[in-house]
């Protein structure tokens, strides 16, 4: 029995169990504990990939099983953390009596999210970069972004709204034919890798100054400002090129 070609897959699914915890603590009003495991479930979904390539073991399976657990941990369990955020908002007058039914617009993003990864898997062009978010960057704008609870979207009357509006225009950036730089390193030297190296510094920066501000809930709390930098410093660079 070949027991390494079993490695990649099994990773994998500790990818899904994580997404499936994340899930259950996002309809437990945890959305902290929710976030810690989309970060865990991203931890494995880093290496599953690196161990097939690394392994030679790569399979169409193994690929299909990857598609399903990220939708999972990267799609429905952020989809449910801003799902339980929605029910217990403060709505406007005029939104009140939608308050039972438009939380379930958080599954927009799931939904969009399975879109993605189905693009992405017949796309050829994003061997090096990708074409619109990824849905791991998607789950940690969402996941961060209700943890961190940002006093222009508490404070403000219309937040349901404001959230609502965010849920179309992430769900769009994650099928738009954006490009977007990868953290993908062919050599190692800084010539021609500037923009991911300047991207990793500026990450360091803002979760070191986060966890230095905030303690150790700045960390779960700084990345949808890592991601918000992220989608703005390829927009810029796409512009330059064109």
């Amino acid at each position: 029995m070949n027991i390494k070609k079993h490695i990649p897959n099994t990773i994998t699914c500790c990818n899904l169990v994580s997404g499936c915890i994340a899930t259950s603590y996002a309809f437990g009003g945890a959305p902290k504990m929710a976030l810690l495991w989309i970060i865990i479930g991203a931890v494995f979904d880093f290496f599953d990939g690196m161990s097939a390539r690394l392994l030679h073991v790569s399979s169409p399976i193994g690929k299909e099983l990857d598609s399903l657990a990220d939708d999972v941990t990267f799609g429905v369990a952020p989809s449910t953390i801003v799902f339980s955020q929605l029910f217990v908002m403060e709505y406007p007058a005029i939104l009140e009596p939608l308050r039972s039914w438009l939380p379930y617009t958080a599954f927009i993003i799931a939904a969009f999210s399975a879109l993605r990864l189905a693009k992405f898997n017949l796309d050829e062009r994003q061997t090096t970069s990708f074409i619109g978010v990824p849905t791991p960057a998607n789950a940690l704008f969402w996941g961060s972004l209700i943890v961190s609870s940002p006093s222009w979207l508490t404070n403000n009357s219309w937040s349901v709204a404001i959230i609502l509006a965010m849920i179309l225009i992430t769900s769009f950036l994650l099928v738009c034919e954006l490009p977007l730089f990868a953290l993908k390193f062919k050599q190692w030297s800084f010539k021609g890798n500037e923009v991911k190296y300047f991207f990793i510094g500026l990450t360091v920066i803002i979760l070191a100054g986060s966890v230095f501000t905030e303690g150790a809930i700045g960390f779960l709390q700084a990345w949808w400002i890592i991601i918000l930098a992220y989608v703005i410093l390829s927009v810029i660079l796409y512009l330059k090129k064109k």
